[in-house]
């Protein structure tokens, strides 16, 4: 993150990116993430996460405790408690449901008149913004990222420091079907961890255990379905709901070889 924004200083190139890798070292994957991308294993058809997204849903806690220990980093311009939905002049004095930083469940609160400022976090599912600006809270770069016509920065609330989880691949026998699949949000977004497994296993089953090839192609098959067929409404899934729009990539990984195929 650092060296990103030395050379976005020296060369002016701005924006960022989510980040998702998987690190294999003495019999064990070690899956790091930062941002809304994702990984699954498969094994012998059951479904393991290895990540999990970080959106302002997520982390709301996180951001909301940065804003309140740091209010100046709002630009006073957003309150960092959340409520149901947008408040409106004429509710000022009534109560409302709340909650901040310290918060699971809800609580009531009389409005005043900084609660009729902008949330922190707005907006529900993949809608959800931070400061109506970006729907992820961890990732690389974006150093130069403000609020739409302010000088509010946006980097403060993101984190550059992944998840890590481990995974060790000497507690199991593995087959050729078993798999890691990591993928970005243009897969996820349309695509559910039982239906990725589903394609996993029918197209696995459709080639020998020692075909080399089979790995590319459920990643291919992946990217195709989750993108979908253009159609005069736009790209559809064979269920008729859109497809992704978004940039899908996506990496199938075997965890065990034909030696020891049972």
């Amino acid at each position: 993150d650092d060296q990103i924004e030395q050379e976005q200083a020296s060369q002016r190139l701005a924006g960022g990116c989510c980040a998702l890798a998987a690190v294999y070292l003495m019999g064990k994957f070690y899956v790091a993430n930062a941002g809304d991308s994702r990984a699954i294993i498969i094994r012998n058809g059951e479904i393991i996460p290895m990540s999990r997204e970080f959106t302002p849903e997520t982390e709301r806690q996180r951001l909301q405790f940065l804003a309140f220990l740091r209010p100046e980093l709002l630009g006073k311009e957003f309150t960092h408690l959340e409520f149901p939905r947008r408040i409106q002049p004429k509710e000022l004095g009534r109560k409302m449901l709340y909650r901040d930083q310290d918060m699971n469940g809800w609580a009531y609160k009389k409005i005043k008149e900084d609660d009729l400022k902008f949330p922190l976090i707005y907006g529900e599912g993949k809608k959800a913004r931070v400061m109506a600006t970006i729907g992820v809270t961890r990732g690389l770069g974006d150093h130069d990222l403000k609020v739409f016509s302010s000088n509010i920065h946006i980097k403060p609330f993101l984190s550059c420091f992944p998840e890590v989880r481990v995974y060790d691949l000497t507690q199991y026998e593995h087959c050729p079907d078993d798999v890691l699949v990591l993928g970005t949000d243009g897969l996820w977004d349309v695509t559910s961890d039982k239906e990725v497994a589903g394609v996993v296993m029918e197209v696995l089953t459709s080639y020998e255990p020692n075909d080399p090839c089979r790995y590319t192609m459920v990643a291919q098959e992946l990217v195709v379905r989750s993108r979908g067929v253009l159609k005069e409404r736009g790209w559809r899934l064979a269920n008729d709901k859109l497809g992704s729009g978004d940039d899908i990539s996506v990496f199938v990984i075997p965890l065990g070889g034909p030696g020891n195929y049972t």
